[in-house]
Protein backbone atom coordinates (compact mmCIF):
# COMPACT_ATOMS: atom_id res chain seq x y z
CA UNK A 1 0.00 0.00 0.00
CA UNK A 2 1.34 3.61 -0.57
CA UNK A 3 2.62 5.27 2.05
CA UNK A 4 0.55 8.15 1.20
CA UNK A 5 -2.35 6.49 1.55
CA UNK A 6 -1.07 5.22 4.89
CA UNK A 7 -0.92 8.69 6.29
CA UNK A 8 -4.39 9.50 5.37
CA UNK A 9 -5.89 6.62 7.19
CA UNK A 10 -3.71 7.28 10.28
CA UNK A 11 -4.83 11.12 10.15
CA UNK A 12 -8.68 9.79 9.58
CA UNK A 13 -8.18 7.78 12.62
CA UNK A 14 -6.72 10.33 14.78
CA UNK A 15 -9.79 12.57 13.91
CA UNK A 16 -12.49 9.96 15.01
CA UNK A 17 -10.45 9.30 18.39
CA UNK A 18 -10.67 12.98 18.73
CA UNK A 19 -14.31 13.01 18.36
CA UNK A 20 -15.07 10.36 20.59
CA UNK A 21 -12.88 11.89 23.45
CA UNK A 22 -14.93 14.75 22.77
CA UNK A 23 -18.07 13.10 23.12
CA UNK A 24 -16.83 11.20 26.16
CA UNK A 25 -15.89 14.51 27.94
CA UNK A 26 -18.66 17.15 26.94
CA UNK A 27 -21.20 14.85 26.22
CA UNK A 28 -22.58 14.63 29.78
CA UNK A 29 -22.63 18.27 29.98
CA UNK A 30 -24.66 18.53 26.87
CA UNK A 31 -27.13 15.68 27.98
CA UNK A 32 -27.68 17.72 31.41
CA UNK A 33 -28.55 20.94 29.53
CA UNK A 34 -30.88 19.46 26.86
CA UNK A 35 -31.89 16.01 28.51
CA UNK A 36 -31.46 12.58 27.43
CA UNK A 37 -29.07 12.17 30.52
CA UNK A 38 -29.54 10.79 33.55
CA UNK A 39 -33.24 11.40 34.99
CA UNK A 40 -34.90 12.44 38.40
CA UNK A 41 -37.61 10.40 39.62
CA UNK A 42 -41.28 12.03 39.90
CA UNK A 43 -41.54 10.73 43.72
CA UNK A 44 -38.41 13.16 44.65
CA UNK A 45 -40.40 16.00 43.60
CA UNK A 46 -43.37 18.71 44.85
CA UNK A 47 -45.97 19.66 42.10
CA UNK A 48 -48.52 22.23 42.12
CA UNK A 49 -51.09 23.28 39.66
CA UNK A 50 -50.99 26.85 38.50
CA UNK A 51 -54.51 28.13 39.00
CA UNK A 52 -57.25 30.79 38.39
CA UNK A 53 -58.54 31.69 42.50
CA UNK A 54 -58.80 33.59 45.28
CA UNK A 55 -55.41 34.95 46.87
CA UNK A 56 -55.49 36.04 50.35
CA UNK A 57 -52.04 37.24 52.52
CA UNK A 58 -52.00 36.49 55.55
CA UNK A 59 -49.62 36.76 58.75
CA UNK A 60 -49.51 33.88 61.06
CA UNK A 61 -47.67 33.96 64.53
CA UNK A 62 -48.07 32.93 68.20
CA UNK A 63 -48.71 35.51 70.66
CA UNK A 64 -49.12 35.59 74.26
CA UNK A 65 -51.97 37.58 76.71
CA UNK A 66 -51.23 40.83 77.78
CA UNK A 67 -52.30 43.26 79.82
CA UNK A 68 -53.79 46.49 77.94
CA UNK A 69 -53.34 48.63 81.14
CA UNK A 70 -50.46 47.65 83.43
CA UNK A 71 -49.59 51.10 85.30
CA UNK A 72 -46.35 51.17 87.52
CA UNK A 73 -46.07 53.58 90.39
CA UNK A 74 -43.19 55.24 90.99
CA UNK A 75 -42.63 57.29 95.00
CA UNK A 76 -43.32 61.22 94.86
CA UNK A 77 -40.88 61.56 97.63
CA UNK A 78 -38.40 59.80 99.37
CA UNK A 79 -39.18 58.20 102.29
CA UNK A 80 -39.02 54.42 104.18
CA UNK A 81 -41.64 51.74 102.21
CA UNK A 82 -44.59 49.95 104.20
CA UNK A 83 -45.86 47.53 101.74
CA UNK A 84 -49.67 46.54 102.04
CA UNK A 85 -49.98 44.13 99.70
CA UNK A 86 -47.89 40.89 98.10
CA UNK A 87 -47.54 40.37 94.34
CA UNK A 88 -50.56 38.67 92.92
CA UNK A 89 -52.77 40.01 95.22
CA UNK A 90 -56.47 41.34 94.01
CA UNK A 91 -56.77 45.30 94.56
CA UNK A 92 -59.83 47.73 93.60
CA UNK A 93 -59.28 51.30 92.34
CA UNK A 94 -58.88 53.75 95.27
CA UNK A 95 -57.06 50.81 97.79
CA UNK A 96 -53.85 51.68 99.47
CA UNK A 97 -51.03 49.39 98.10
CA UNK A 98 -48.05 50.53 99.83
CA UNK A 99 -47.51 53.90 102.46
CA UNK A 100 -44.09 55.95 102.76
CA UNK A 101 -43.23 57.46 105.72
CA UNK A 102 -41.51 61.00 105.61
CA UNK A 103 -40.37 63.04 108.29
CA UNK A 104 -38.95 65.79 106.03
CA UNK A 105 -42.23 66.28 104.41
CA UNK A 106 -44.19 66.05 107.53
CA UNK A 107 -42.18 68.68 109.02
CA UNK A 108 -42.60 71.07 105.94
CA UNK A 109 -46.05 70.52 106.05
CA UNK A 110 -46.19 71.60 109.74
CA UNK A 111 -44.14 74.93 108.86
CA UNK A 112 -46.31 75.76 105.74
CA UNK A 113 -49.53 75.56 107.69
CA UNK A 114 -48.31 77.82 110.43
CA UNK A 115 -47.13 80.41 108.16
CA UNK A 116 -50.18 80.37 106.16
CA UNK A 117 -51.88 80.81 109.94
CA UNK A 118 -49.58 83.87 110.60
CA UNK A 119 -50.28 85.63 107.05
CA UNK A 120 -54.19 85.07 107.66
CA UNK A 121 -53.45 86.56 111.27
CA UNK A 122 -51.47 89.79 109.77
CA UNK A 123 -54.87 89.45 106.55
CA UNK A 124 -57.71 90.00 109.25
CA UNK A 125 -55.68 92.74 111.42
CA UNK A 126 -55.11 94.80 108.80
CA UNK A 127 -58.85 94.63 107.89
CA UNK A 128 -59.38 95.97 111.64
CA UNK A 129 -56.86 98.68 111.25
CA UNK A 130 -58.33 99.61 107.69
CA UNK A 131 -61.98 99.70 109.63
CA UNK A 132 -60.61 102.12 111.90
CA UNK A 133 -58.23 104.56 109.48
CA UNK A 134 -61.37 105.09 107.46
CA UNK A 135 -63.22 105.57 110.79
CA UNK A 136 -61.07 108.74 111.84
CA UNK A 137 -61.10 109.67 107.82
CA UNK A 138 -65.05 109.36 108.07
CA UNK A 139 -65.28 111.50 111.45
CA UNK A 140 -62.79 114.20 110.09
CA UNK A 141 -64.92 114.47 107.27
CA UNK A 142 -67.89 114.80 109.05
CA UNK A 143 -66.15 117.28 111.33
CA UNK A 144 -65.27 119.08 108.26
CA UNK A 145 -69.10 118.96 106.99
CA UNK A 146 -70.42 120.71 110.66
CA UNK A 147 -67.80 123.26 110.32
CA UNK A 148 -68.57 124.28 106.93
CA UNK A 149 -72.20 124.51 107.94
CA UNK A 150 -71.13 126.51 111.12
CA UNK A 151 -69.74 128.74 108.76
CA UNK A 152 -72.33 129.22 106.66
CA UNK A 153 -75.23 130.07 109.11
CA UNK A 154 -72.47 132.91 110.92
CA UNK A 155 -72.34 134.06 107.27
CA UNK A 156 -76.31 134.66 107.02
CA UNK A 157 -76.65 136.15 110.07
CA UNK A 158 -73.87 138.64 109.55
CA UNK A 159 -75.48 139.71 106.66
CA UNK A 160 -78.62 140.02 108.30
CA UNK A 161 -77.35 142.11 110.70
CA UNK A 162 -75.26 143.96 108.61
CA UNK A 163 -78.48 145.28 106.66
CA UNK A 164 -80.38 145.89 109.55
CA UNK A 165 -77.75 148.16 110.55
CA UNK A 166 -76.77 146.43 113.36
CA UNK A 167 -73.14 145.01 112.80
CA UNK A 168 -70.04 146.54 110.88
CA UNK A 169 -69.04 145.61 107.15
CA UNK A 170 -65.48 143.81 109.17
CA UNK A 171 -67.47 141.58 110.78
CA UNK A 172 -69.17 139.92 107.60
CA UNK A 173 -65.80 139.81 105.74
CA UNK A 174 -64.34 137.63 108.36
CA UNK A 175 -67.57 135.56 108.86
CA UNK A 176 -67.00 135.37 104.76
CA UNK A 177 -63.34 134.42 105.32
CA UNK A 178 -64.13 131.61 107.86
CA UNK A 179 -66.69 129.83 105.20
CA UNK A 180 -63.95 129.78 102.76
CA UNK A 181 -61.72 128.38 105.02
CA UNK A 182 -64.36 125.63 106.29
CA UNK A 183 -65.15 124.87 102.79
CA UNK A 184 -61.96 123.83 102.03
CA UNK A 185 -60.89 121.75 104.96
CA UNK A 186 -63.93 119.91 103.93
CA UNK A 187 -62.60 119.39 100.30
CA UNK A 188 -59.73 118.48 102.15
CA UNK A 189 -61.45 115.58 104.03
CA UNK A 190 -63.76 114.19 101.33
CA UNK A 191 -60.36 114.10 99.00
CA UNK A 192 -58.75 112.33 102.21
CA UNK A 193 -61.41 109.50 102.85
CA UNK A 194 -60.80 108.86 98.72
CA UNK A 195 -56.84 108.49 99.17
CA UNK A 196 -58.03 106.34 101.96
CA UNK A 197 -60.22 104.28 100.91
CA UNK A 198 -57.45 103.38 98.01
CA UNK A 199 -54.64 102.63 99.51
CA UNK A 200 -56.53 100.29 102.42
CA UNK A 201 -57.85 98.52 98.84
CA UNK A 202 -54.21 97.61 97.91
CA UNK A 203 -52.87 97.14 101.41
CA UNK A 204 -55.87 94.55 102.03
CA UNK A 205 -55.35 92.89 98.76
CA UNK A 206 -52.04 92.72 99.16
CA UNK A 207 -52.30 90.56 102.59
CA UNK A 208 -55.19 89.00 101.36
CA UNK A 209 -52.86 87.73 98.47
CA UNK A 210 -50.05 86.66 100.26
CA UNK A 211 -52.05 84.77 102.50
CA UNK A 212 -53.74 82.67 99.31
CA UNK A 213 -50.25 82.05 97.88
CA UNK A 214 -49.45 80.08 101.48
CA UNK A 215 -52.43 78.73 101.51
CA UNK A 216 -51.79 76.99 97.66
CA UNK A 217 -47.98 75.82 99.42
CA UNK A 218 -49.73 73.91 101.91
CA UNK A 219 -52.35 72.37 100.09
CA UNK A 220 -49.63 71.13 97.18
CA UNK A 221 -47.63 70.04 100.31
CA UNK A 222 -50.87 67.99 101.63
CA UNK A 223 -50.81 66.54 98.30
CA UNK A 224 -47.87 65.36 98.26
CA UNK A 225 -48.63 63.74 102.19
CA UNK A 226 -51.64 62.32 100.18
CA UNK A 227 -49.43 60.43 98.49
CA UNK A 228 -47.20 58.68 100.36
CA UNK A 229 -50.43 56.63 100.97
CA UNK A 230 -50.32 54.76 97.15
CA UNK A 231 -53.55 53.86 96.07
CA UNK A 232 -54.07 51.51 93.45
CA UNK A 233 -55.62 53.41 89.99
CA UNK A 234 -57.39 50.47 88.21
CA UNK A 235 -59.46 47.46 89.64
CA UNK A 236 -57.10 44.55 89.02
CA UNK A 237 -53.91 42.63 90.29
CA UNK A 238 -50.61 43.82 91.94
CA UNK A 239 -47.76 42.64 89.30
CA UNK A 240 -44.43 42.74 90.46
CA UNK A 241 -42.98 44.57 93.83
CA UNK A 242 -39.71 46.03 92.89
CA UNK A 243 -39.14 46.94 96.70
CA UNK A 244 -39.11 45.12 100.09
CA UNK A 245 -40.79 46.32 103.16
CA UNK A 246 -39.35 48.65 105.61
CA UNK A 247 -36.94 49.87 102.72
CA UNK A 248 -35.89 53.25 101.93
CA UNK A 249 -36.35 54.70 98.56
CA UNK A 250 -35.36 57.56 96.71
CA UNK A 251 -37.83 60.23 94.93
CA UNK A 252 -39.28 58.62 91.36
CA UNK A 253 -37.96 55.44 92.69
CA UNK A 254 -39.73 52.28 91.12
CA UNK A 255 -42.50 50.93 93.81
CA UNK A 256 -44.61 48.22 92.19
CA UNK A 257 -46.78 47.55 89.16
CA UNK A 258 -50.83 46.75 88.61
CA UNK A 259 -52.12 44.90 85.98
CA UNK A 260 -55.61 45.53 84.49
CA UNK A 261 -57.07 42.47 83.82
CA UNK A 262 -60.58 43.78 82.82
CA UNK A 263 -58.90 44.52 79.34
CA UNK A 264 -56.71 42.14 78.19
CA UNK A 265 -54.70 42.13 74.66
CA UNK A 266 -52.61 39.94 72.80
CA UNK A 267 -48.87 40.88 71.76
CA UNK A 268 -47.36 39.24 68.91
CA UNK A 269 -43.72 39.52 67.26
CA UNK A 270 -43.79 40.47 63.44
CA UNK A 271 -40.97 40.44 60.46
CA UNK A 272 -39.91 43.69 59.97
CA UNK A 273 -40.56 43.70 56.57
CA UNK A 274 -44.33 42.95 56.87
CA UNK A 275 -44.38 45.09 59.77
CA UNK A 276 -44.76 48.58 57.56
CA UNK A 277 -48.00 46.65 56.01
CA UNK A 278 -50.27 46.55 58.93
CA UNK A 279 -52.29 49.64 60.30
CA UNK A 280 -54.37 50.25 63.25
CA UNK A 281 -57.88 48.53 63.34
CA UNK A 282 -56.74 46.04 60.70
CA UNK A 283 -58.85 42.56 61.19
CA UNK A 284 -57.46 39.86 62.75
CA UNK A 285 -58.44 36.22 64.23
CA UNK A 286 -57.39 34.61 67.16
CA UNK A 287 -57.22 31.23 68.21
CA UNK A 288 -56.79 29.69 71.87
CA UNK A 289 -57.45 26.14 70.03
CA UNK A 290 -59.42 24.01 67.80
CA UNK A 291 -62.75 25.64 68.70
CA UNK A 292 -61.44 28.74 70.63
CA UNK A 293 -61.75 31.29 68.08
CA UNK A 294 -62.60 35.27 68.56
CA UNK A 295 -61.91 38.12 66.43
CA UNK A 296 -59.41 40.91 67.26
CA UNK A 297 -58.40 44.09 64.98
CA UNK A 298 -54.90 46.05 65.94
CA UNK A 299 -54.87 48.18 68.02
CA UNK A 300 -51.16 49.28 67.91
CA UNK A 301 -47.32 48.92 66.70
CA UNK A 302 -44.11 49.32 68.09
CA UNK A 303 -41.59 51.83 65.91
CA UNK A 304 -38.89 50.16 67.72
CA UNK A 305 -37.16 47.01 65.83
CA UNK A 306 -35.38 44.30 68.32
CA UNK A 307 -34.13 41.34 66.32
CA UNK A 308 -35.15 42.24 63.27
CA UNK A 309 -39.14 42.11 64.70
CA UNK A 310 -41.46 44.65 65.74
CA UNK A 311 -44.50 43.68 68.93
CA UNK A 312 -48.01 44.44 67.72
CA UNK A 313 -51.10 44.56 69.92
CA UNK A 314 -54.68 42.95 69.28
CA UNK A 315 -57.04 43.67 71.52
CA UNK A 316 -60.23 41.62 71.19
CA UNK A 317 -63.40 42.95 68.70
CA UNK A 318 -66.40 40.95 70.69
CA UNK A 319 -66.61 40.92 74.47
CA UNK A 320 -63.41 39.62 75.77
CA UNK A 321 -62.73 36.13 76.93
CA UNK A 322 -63.29 35.25 80.61
CA UNK A 323 -60.96 32.42 81.10
CA UNK A 324 -57.86 34.02 79.39
CA UNK A 325 -55.12 34.43 81.94
CA UNK A 326 -51.68 36.67 81.77
CA UNK A 327 -49.03 35.71 79.35
CA UNK A 328 -51.22 32.59 78.06
CA UNK A 329 -50.30 31.36 74.85
CA UNK A 330 -52.50 32.27 71.66
CA UNK A 331 -52.31 31.56 67.75
CA UNK A 332 -53.04 34.97 65.64
CA UNK A 333 -53.53 35.19 62.20
CA UNK A 334 -53.84 38.95 60.21
CA UNK A 335 -55.71 39.79 57.06
CA UNK A 336 -53.19 41.78 54.82
CA UNK A 337 -54.86 41.78 51.52
CA UNK A 338 -57.66 39.88 49.98
CA UNK A 339 -57.51 39.28 45.66
CA UNK A 340 -59.94 37.31 43.67
CA UNK A 341 -59.79 35.57 40.62
CA UNK A 342 -55.84 36.02 40.17
CA UNK A 343 -53.45 33.33 38.63
CA UNK A 344 -51.65 31.43 42.00
CA UNK A 345 -49.66 28.48 42.71
CA UNK A 346 -48.65 26.69 45.77
CA UNK A 347 -45.69 28.61 47.46
CA UNK A 348 -42.62 26.08 47.59
CA UNK A 349 -38.68 26.31 47.96
CA UNK A 350 -38.29 27.33 44.15
CA UNK A 351 -39.32 30.84 45.51
CA UNK A 352 -36.62 30.94 47.60
CA UNK A 353 -34.09 29.49 45.44
CA UNK A 354 -34.66 31.03 42.26
CA UNK A 355 -35.89 34.29 43.66
CA UNK A 356 -38.84 33.52 41.89
CA UNK A 357 -37.22 34.67 39.03
CA UNK A 358 -37.68 30.94 37.12
CA UNK A 359 -39.16 27.49 37.59
CA UNK A 360 -39.19 24.05 36.20
CA UNK A 361 -42.43 23.28 34.48
CA UNK A 362 -43.84 19.54 33.56
CA UNK A 363 -43.75 18.82 29.84
CA UNK A 364 -44.47 15.38 29.64
CA UNK A 365 -41.43 13.25 30.67
CA UNK A 366 -39.36 16.38 30.80
CA UNK A 367 -39.09 19.80 33.23
CA UNK A 368 -38.58 22.26 30.96
CA UNK A 369 -36.89 25.60 33.05
CA UNK A 370 -38.82 28.66 32.11
CA UNK A 371 -38.27 32.39 33.09
CA UNK A 372 -41.48 33.62 35.58
CA UNK A 373 -42.11 36.79 37.29
CA UNK A 374 -44.31 36.63 40.51
CA UNK A 375 -46.69 38.97 42.41
CA UNK A 376 -47.65 39.45 45.88
CA UNK A 377 -46.85 36.52 48.34
CA UNK A 378 -48.44 34.65 51.41
CA UNK A 379 -47.91 31.80 53.39
CA UNK A 380 -49.17 29.15 50.96
CA UNK A 381 -49.77 30.76 48.21
CA UNK A 382 -47.58 33.09 45.12
CA UNK A 383 -49.22 35.32 42.43
CA UNK A 384 -47.80 34.37 39.01
CA UNK A 385 -47.70 37.50 36.93
CA UNK A 386 -45.72 36.24 34.02
CA UNK A 387 -44.25 33.14 32.28
CA UNK A 388 -47.08 30.41 33.67
CA UNK A 389 -50.62 29.65 32.60
CA UNK A 390 -53.64 27.98 34.28
CA UNK A 391 -53.63 24.27 34.38
CA UNK A 392 -49.83 23.98 34.32
CA UNK A 393 -47.48 21.73 36.50
CA UNK A 394 -44.58 23.38 38.06
CA UNK A 395 -41.81 21.69 39.77
CA UNK A 396 -42.29 23.61 43.83
CA UNK A 397 -39.88 21.36 45.93
CA UNK A 398 -37.03 18.99 44.72
CA UNK A 399 -35.44 21.43 41.89
CA UNK A 400 -32.27 21.36 43.56
CA UNK A 401 -31.51 18.20 42.05
CA UNK A 402 -31.87 19.22 38.13
CA UNK A 403 -28.26 21.13 39.02
CA UNK A 404 -29.82 24.79 37.24
CA UNK A 405 -29.99 22.30 33.69
CA UNK A 406 -32.89 24.03 31.18
CA UNK A 407 -33.97 20.69 30.40
CA UNK A 408 -34.11 17.26 32.78
CA UNK A 409 -35.96 13.83 32.13
CA UNK A 410 -38.78 12.93 35.24
CA UNK A 411 -39.24 9.20 36.06
CA UNK A 412 -41.93 7.80 36.93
Amino acid sequence: MPPTKNRRRFALAGVALAALALVAYAGPKLLGQFGGGASVGLARLSLATVEIGPLTRDIAAEGRVVAANSPTLFAGNPGSVSLSVQAGDQVKRGQVLLKIASPELTARLGQERANADALQSEWLRAQADSRQQRAQAQSQLETAQISFKTAQNELARQTQAFQAGATAAAQVDQARDTQAKAQVALKQAQELLGLKDDALKFELQAKRQAFERQALMVKDVERQVEELNLRSPVDGQVGQLFVIDRASVAKDAKLLSVIDLSALEVQIQVAESLARELTPKMAGEISGGADQKWQGLLSSVSPEVVNGEVAARLRFAGQQPEQLRQNQRLSVRMLLDHRDKVLTLSRGSFVEEGGGHFAYVLQGDQAEKRAIKLGVQSLAKVEVLEGLKAGEQVVISGADNFKDAQRVNISR
